[in-house]
């Protein structure tokens, strides 16, 4: 893994996804440091000095391809005090400092496997920057990969358009989309909670699998514990948890 380096960015966009959910698009002073998907960096709002402590800060996956070295996006949900302060001051042309990469939680997919990538509202996040380079990988090496997304309503499914443009362009990489209330079968959104039983009937052999979780403490705990209970191997289940 990369040494962890301090940079300090400047908030080029600001994308208001509704709902007090964003994604932040931020310009860095130098390259980005090499970072592997799935893996997160550290957000501080307040200046950092060189000769003082590391400011309060939050964890954020990161959502651009780690072949991307002069950006880096990330998406927050207001649910908390400093996400609260995020949303109140940052705006295009704020300065934020960032230290990356940090994490052991990294998406990978190789010749003959398949993946499932379990995502719960806005833990989709730890996925993006892996499905960005799986779907422009192009070819079959014979690997495959589920993304199986699932959240409140169907407005709160984000990137979903993005997602369907991935399997176009890569089709080894296929998504299904799940809401607890509002889904409809005819616009690609299954009604219900996404659950252990729809993904494993939706893989080709789910015994075999990989399985990837980010998600909500609660629904990682749920999903880990039932894969255990039908035989996988805990090598073969991977958490990225979050609140």
């Amino acid at each position: 893994m990369a040494m962890p380096r301090k940079l300090n960015c400047t908030v080029s966009e600001v994308r208001d996804h509704g709902g007090h959910v964003y994604t932040l698009r931020l310009k860095p002073e130098r390259p980005v440091p090499r970072f592997s998907a799935g893996q997160f960096l550290h957000l501080a709002i307040d200046p950092y000095e060189p000769s003082a402590f590391w400011p309060d800060s939050r964890a954020f996956s990161i959502l651009s391809p780690s072949a991307e070295t002069d950006a880096l996006e990330i998406l927050y949900a207001v649910v908390g005090r400093f996400t609260s302060r995020m949303e109140r001051e940052l705006r295009a042309g704020s300065e934020v400092w960032v230290k990356l990469p940090y994490g052991e939680f990294v998406v990978t997919a190789g010749p003959g496997t398949e993946a499932a990538l379990i995502a719960g509202g806005t833990g989709v996040s730890a996925f993006m920057a892996f499905l960005r380079g799986y779907a422009s990988g192009g070819g079959d090496d014979g690997s495959r990969v589920r993304l199986f997304y699932g959240a409140r309503h169907p407005g709160l499914l984000l990137f979903r358009g993005l997602f369907q443009q991935f399997s176009l362009a890569r089709p080894t990489l296929q998504a299904a989309f799940f809401a607890e209330s509002g889904g409809a079968p005819g616009q690609g959104v299954e009604p219900g909670r996404l659950s252990v039983a729809a993904v494993w009937s939706a893989l080709s052999d789910a015994a075999a699998a990989t399985y990837y979780l980010s998600g909500p403490p609660a629904m990682i705990r749920a999903f880990a514990e039932e894969l255990s209970a039908r035989g996988i191997p805990r090598e073969r289940v991977r958490s990225d948890a979050w609140e």
